[in-house]
């Protein structure tokens, strides 16, 4: 009788979480195998664990922020990409937009561009992994990548799923174990900034710690009613669930206490471009002592409409975060700043070996280390500046390192990055 127990138990399991999926208080009446091997009819009420209700705010999270798809992409990466209408997007959520539209229908109306940014655009422009079978969104939608359960499952809670933590934006010293090698100017009005940064794929040690290069428009406190408009790319094994580096962006008008998130996983940002999608992995990438892959980012105030703009790649516009989502923002930015970042997240004991760049120290130099190349800023008059008295800042400098250069070539720009944790960076 011994071993028919056993035989039955792991029918029993399967049978009840089955039914367990299927309602989530429901009485059943099954057999109840006693210790004597005897078995007696029992009702049994079997009422939802936490586990099953936190999956069912998942799924309700998930049906508010997968939108319905004209169209669906498999990524070679994994990635599912919906095609979803434009006035159907995250960002027409927000009470101020509901019932709108994107302010541009991709080439009507489009922003004021600085001037000094003259390049033709490239219409065959290849970006993105999820681009490469050939597939499109078609025109009227824009392409969303689809969060997943595993997605939001990974993150400590619904609440945090999407959003930096506090303490993202450099200051005087690290905080949150959040390190920097990034150059900054400050002290006057800034209406946008742009630069061209070559793509890797650092290594991000486990845990909740990712590595990022991007541009930051900031305005504000930094302890608490902080704006910032941040893009770039970032190699985030939690937000995605894998290693490639990928397209970004962010913005809060708080300190990222409560306001903003990644890319569209809340209202706010509006996409107005159908070739490129916000999250999904970029493609090609640089190699060590290999051939090296930049992407052109811009940021810029509209002097027509007040909004903060996005360009990506050659002359993309991705789309724009509305003027009223800020406050110190609404009128222009105090500060500007370039570089990477990492999280540390080893509180004890050992520096974390996540890499920033490519992994490599500045002084490695070109098709080695990491790059930020042909840096300006906006002014009052819609103008693209080369920068001037530029601060360079590295947290930890044995473990990561920035040094600035200028060329008639490359204009102002800077190497970056480091190992993480090395003989220097115990």
């Amino acid at each position: 009788m011994a071993a028919a127990s056993i035989s039955v138990f792991p029918v029993f399991v399967s049978f009840l979480f089955v039914v367990s999926s299927l309602s989530p208080v429901m009485s059943i009446s099954i057999p109840i195998v006693s210790d004597s091997g005897h078995r007696t009819p029992a009702n049994q009420t079997f009422r939802p664990s936490k586990h099953m209700q936190k999956l069912k705010s998942v799924n309700a999270y998930l049906k508010k922020i997968n939108k319905p798809a004209v169209k669906t992409i498999q990524s070679p990466d994994g990635d599912v990409i919906d095609c979803v209408l434009s006035h159907l997007q995250p960002a027409f959520d927000h009470p101020e937009l509901r019932g709108q539209k994107p302010l541009i229908s991709f080439s009507q109306d489009p922003p004021a561009r600085p001037k000094g940014d003259e390049r033709e655009e490239t219409a065959t422009e290849s970006l993105q992994l999820w681009t490469d079978s050939g597939e499109s969104c078609p025109e009227g939608t824009v392409p969303i990548r689809r969060t997943t359960e595993k997605d939001i499952l990974r993150a400590s809670s619904i609440k945090r799923f999407g959003r930096k933590l506090r303490r993202h934006v450099r200051r005087d010293s690290t905080g949150g174990g959040h390190e920097h090698a990034v150059v900054f100017v400050n002290g006057e009005q800034y209406y946008g900034a742009k630069a061209s940064l070559n793509v890797w794929t650092p290594r991000v040690t486990d845990g909740y710690e990712f590595s990022l290069s991007q541009i930051w428009v900031i305005s504000g406190s930094f302890s608490h009613d902080l704006n910032t408009i941040e893009a770039g790319w970032q190699v985030s094994p939690e937000l995605y669930g894998d290693n490639y580096p990928r397209f970004f962006t962010y913005w809060t008008t708080d300190a990222y206490q409560a306001t903003g998130c990644y890319n569209l996983l809340c209202s706010g940002f509006v996409q107005t471009n159908n070739k490129i999608a916000i999250g999904a992995a970029i493609s090609p990438r640089s190699s060590y002592n290999g051939r090296q892959f930049d992407i052109g980012l811009m940021i810029w105030k509209d002097p027509k409409h007040g909004h903060w703009w996005l360009q990506f790649g050659s002359r993309l516009l991705v789309g724009y975060w509305p003027a009223f989502l800020f406050s110190h923002l609404r009128s222009h930015a105090s500060m500007v700043q370039f570089g990477g970042e990492i999280v540390n997240s080893r509180s004890s004991g050992f520096h974390t070996s996540t890499q920033m760049g490519s992994g490599h120290f500045a002084g490695e130099g070109f098709r080695r280390a990491a790059y930020f190349r042909n840096l300006q800023v906006v002014d009052w008059d819609n103008n693209l500046l080369p920068l001037t008295n530029l601060h360079l800042l590295a947290d930890h400098s044995n473990c990561y390192d920035i040094r600035q250069g200028r060329n008639n070539v490359w204009g102002t720009y800077f190497y970056y990055g480091g190992p993480g944790r090395n003989n220097r960076c115990p």
